[in-house]
């Protein structure tokens, strides 16, 4: 299963959930379901902004994990 870890890197840079979901000015439906892993896609744009807001590469921004 691939799941997003942005809670993970959020602490890591001692940012916010809410510092992340201003940033992105999206819903904050839609924003808590990205994070809460709740969702079945996320737009490449969205993909692009969280890796320069956290400074992160996507493979640093995405978990893979075998169920």
């Amino acid at each position: 299963m691939v799941t997003l870890d942005v809670l993970r890197l959020l602490e890591k840079k001692g940012k916010t959930k809410y510092w992340l979901y201003k940033q992105l000015g999206m819903s904050y439906q839609n924003f808590n379901k990205m994070v809460q892993n709740e969702t079945k896609s996320i737009r490449y744009d969205n993909i692009e902004v969280l890796c320069q807001l956290l400074e992160c590469t996507p493979n640093e921004l995405f978990l893979f994990t075998e169920d």
